[in-house]
């Protein structure tokens, strides 16, 4: 469209009261800074009458509708599932956390003003984070083909039988065990599901892929952090148990026996918008609660709570 306006679609589980509570807060905000609210029809009709009256609702066949940015209400889960909307776009997401940890998300709820005012004055840049694209095969054949902003996940489809697996990177194997699953993630996902396997931490700087096995019977069942333009995959023995393999904790298929699950670096990356980039230890310190009291570093006076008063300085 080029009629001028400044679309933004807002994403929430409305359903849910303090997000119900957000959106109604966050539509209110976007009309008075003249910005177009947008939301899907599913979404808005749990909204107040006055506030409907200020959105448009878009065709969820056709959801972005010439937006210049979706603003996602919830933890990381809501934001992986705007990634699926955006993808292949050049439509950037901007998360407010309503969630437990929200990695993903740039504000919180208590900075909504902030957030609005930085959106209407353009005061934001956009960071590409690196996606998986996943092949599944079978004894040659493809059987599909999906990708994931975090991690795909093999994993056991029975709770009583670990799977058989053998892990290959770039061609040849590496080593063969038996265990719960196995996770293949990117930097973005070190600190979700792969993190709570045991894996590395991996700054979003760094460009590599992840292999970390979930309890795993074996001496040699380490994370590995593979180059970015490797070729990681996992593959089911064919007296293996069936499996199933996860992306980003949100879409399922099932594994048979002998089946072959390799990820690849996609071309197509997800955008994230950024007020700021401070360094991503803040954001790992403040995300997880880490205790860093007694830290006497080059530059600590004040450090720890510079980003919250510049926030309020400039919400008066």
């Amino acid at each position: 469209m080029s009629d001028g306006q400044r679309r933004v679609l807002m994403l929430a589980h409305t359903g849910r009261k303090a997000a119900l509570q957000v959106a109604e807060e966050l539509v209110k905000r976007l009309a008075d800074a003249r910005l177009s609210p947008m939301a899907l029809p599913e979404e808005a009709v749990d909204l107040s009458t006055s506030c409907r009256s200020l959105l448009s609702l878009v065709d969820p066949a056709d959801p972005l509708d010439a937006a210049e940015l979706v603003v996602v209400l919830g933890g990381d889960g809501t934001i992986l599932r705007a990634a699926e909307i955006t993808r292949g776009t050049d439509v950037p997401l901007l998360g407010v956390n309503l969630g437990h940890v929200g990695f993903l998300a740039e504000s919180e709820r208590d900075d909504l003003a902030f957030t609005v005012q930085r959106i209407a004055a353009r005061q934001y840049s956009v960071e590409e984070r690196m996606t998986l694209d996943i092949m599944i095969e079978l004894e040659g054949e493809e059987l599909a083909r999906t990708w994931a902003v975090n991690e795909a996940t093999v994993e056991k489809a029975s709770r009583e039988r670990m799977i058989e697996v053998v892990l290959e990177v770039d061609g040849r194997p590496v080593t063969e065990f038996g265990c719960d699953g196995v996770v293949l993630a990117t930097p973005t996902g070190s600190t979700a599901y792969s993190f709570s396997a045991g894996g590395p931490v991996v700054w979003p700087e760094v460009e590599a892929l992840l292999l970390i096995p979930i309890a795993a019977h074996a001496l040699f069942a380490r994370p590995l952090v593979v180059a970015p333009n490797s070729v990681p995959a996992v593959e089911l023995l064919p007296d293996s148990p069936p499996a199933v393999l996860w992306c980003d904790g949100r879409r399922s298929m099932p594994l048979p026996p002998g089946a072959r699950v390799e990820v690849r670096r996609s071309d197509i990356p997800v955008r994230l918008a950024r007020f700021a980039q401070p360094p991503f230890t803040n954001r790992l310190v403040a995300k997880f609660k880490l205790p860093v009291h007694g830290w006497r570093g080059h530059g600590w006076r004040g450090d720890v709570h510079e980003h919250r008063h510049r926030h309020a300085a400039e919400d008066s």
